[in-house]
């Protein structure tokens, strides 16, 4: 019997890790009216449930990914493994809003460990000119658990919300003890690394501020003065952040990244487009729920062309791009999601679920085109011993992204509705299609469709910007391309 490689034995185990933390996220969004009702705690508790998560992610994934390239990969890969298994089962035991929010905080750092570990894992395993094929099965993979996740949270939710917690431990178990015993540490680990305290701390304490500033901004008020004193603060740490990590050696964020047009643009596009397409489903809950009527399971089977397109689409533009590469297929596929977002400008209470599928398809494939791509050439710009940093800046990027996203749109929408309408519209309670708090509800989302299109338009345009991949020094501390 012929050996497998071992570069599929490494694809599998991160794909498992990317399976089990993008179906515990999927099933948890469409049970959050649910978990809402059942736990008897605020709208804005439950916001924090999702927002806090990707908060976590966003500030944690960029140290890690330093920390891996220091120590290695598999140590903190596994651990998240298992982090991420324990905390499922206390977030399933949970007796309040409150405690499932400090758990699903704790279980972001396991999530950090998996997300910034994976894709330098599968770049170390695999020759260039195989990657964005690995990539991209590994996105088919995302895609599946993002087509299931809904489904299988929705049918949970008959059972009892906390079966999308229980129902992630045997896999965890299997995944943790999988990945354990197979990895293996490729990269070579360079000798005398320090870690950048003061880098990491300003990040942390400047991005995290930002980001509060943001979700306040969306629930207080865009000119509150402690939103604007948020952003003041964080502002002036990121600007100090910018100097500290200009001059150290060994820094957190290496700046180097985005001083090529390639890696400069390709981080960019991914925040963009996380912005753009963060708060799509978010809001097609709100819809299918409280405008529609729709049960759980209901929902969550009309929220799955997005992902079953983009599951079909992403190895096969993972794979052009090894041939082609990422430039016209990213851009082409950005500009492709622009125009399933300007179908969806056009919802109303009336809009018929064959229609909203054809868009959710468009979209998927824009998507599908634009992930696999763009990620392989990230990864495959960059030396091996950045690649933990490199994959952590994209997660960190995309994170924001999302996090954006929810924020201003629950802000867009909020300025049209009140809260007490919007919080009925998401537990699920149907309103008369005619009522002023749905055509409240649908007015907001139209402005957030619009501006999320514009935002994808942008996106494009600077993905096309990105230019060839740079040359770096044997030193790894210069690259001879800067934008």
């Amino acid at each position: 019997m012929k050996k497998i490689e071992y570069k599929w034995i490494a694809l599998s185990c991160t794909t498992l890790g990317a399976l089990f933390s993008v179906l515990s996220g999927s099933m948890l969004m469409i049970s959050l009216p649910d978990i809402m009702k059942s736990l008897n705690t605020s709208f804005s508790v439950i916001m924090w449930i999702v927002m806090g998560y990707m908060l976590c992610l966003t500030i944690l994934v960029p140290s890690i990914g330093r920390v891996a390239d220091m120590f290695g990969r598999k140590k903190l890969y596994v651990s998240g493994f298992a982090l991420f298994t324990l905390t499922s089962l206390l977030c399933g035991i949970s007796k309040t809003g409150e405690q499932l929010l400090i758990f699903r905080l704790i279980q972001s750092v396991g999530g950090s460990l998996m997300i910034a570990n994976s894709t330098a894992i599968v770049t170390d395993a695999f020759p260039k000119n195989e990657l964005g094929k690995a990539l991209g099965i590994n996105s088919m993979v995302i895609s599946i658990a993002s087509v299931i996740g809904p489904i299988l949270g929705g049918f949970l939710s008959h059972l009892g919300w906390r079966y999308i917690f229980y129902v992630n431990v045997p896999v965890g178990v299997l995944g943790t003890v999988w990945a354990a015993i197979q990895l293996k540490e490729l990269a070579k680990i360079p000798r005398g690394q320090k870690f950048d305290w003061a880098g990491t701390i300003l990040f942390t304490s400047g991005l995290l501020l930002f980001l509060v500033a943001l979700s306040f901004g969306g629930f207080y008020g865009w000119t509150s003065l402690r939103v604007i004193m948020l952003f003041a603060i964080a502002v002036l740490i990121m600007v100090a952040f910018v100097s500290v990590e200009n001059n150290t050696e060994q820094p957190m964020l290496d700046l180097k990244l985005f001083k090529t047009r390639i890696l400069a643009f390709a981080y960019s596009s991914i925040l963009l487009n996380g912005i753009a397409r963060g708060a799509v489903t978010f809001l097609l809950i709100f819809y299918f729920q409280g405008v529609k009527g729709m049960d759980p399971l209901k929902a969550g089977l009309f929220l799955t062309p997005f992902a079953v397109s983009m599951m079909i689409v992403s190895p096969i533009s993972g794979s052009l791009s090894d041939k082609y590469g990422a430039r016209g297929l990213t851009s082409f596929g950005l500009l492709i999601s622009a125009f399933g977002l300007l179908g969806f400008i056009g919802i109303s209470p009336q809009t018929s679920l064959t229609e909203l599928v054809i868009w959710m398809v468009i979209m998927g494939i824009g998507s599908g085109m634009f992930n696999s791509p763009n990620t392989s050439e990230i990864m495959g710009s960059v030396p091996p011993e950045r690649r933990g940093i490199a994959a952590g800046t994209r997660t960190m990027m995309n994170n924001a992204g999302q996090v954006i996203s929810i924020a201003l749109s629950m802000a867009i929408v909020s300025s049209s509705i009140n809260l007490e309408a919007m919080q009925t519209l998401f537990a699920g309670r149907r309103v008369s299609s005619g009522s002023l708090a749905v055509n409240e509800f649908i007015s907001g989302a139209r402005h957030v469709f619009l501006i999320s299109m514009i935002i994808t338009l942008i996106a494009a345009f600077i993905s096309y910007l990105r230019g060839p991949k740079p040359e770096w020094s044997e030193n790894l501390k210069e690259i001879k391309e800067e934008v």
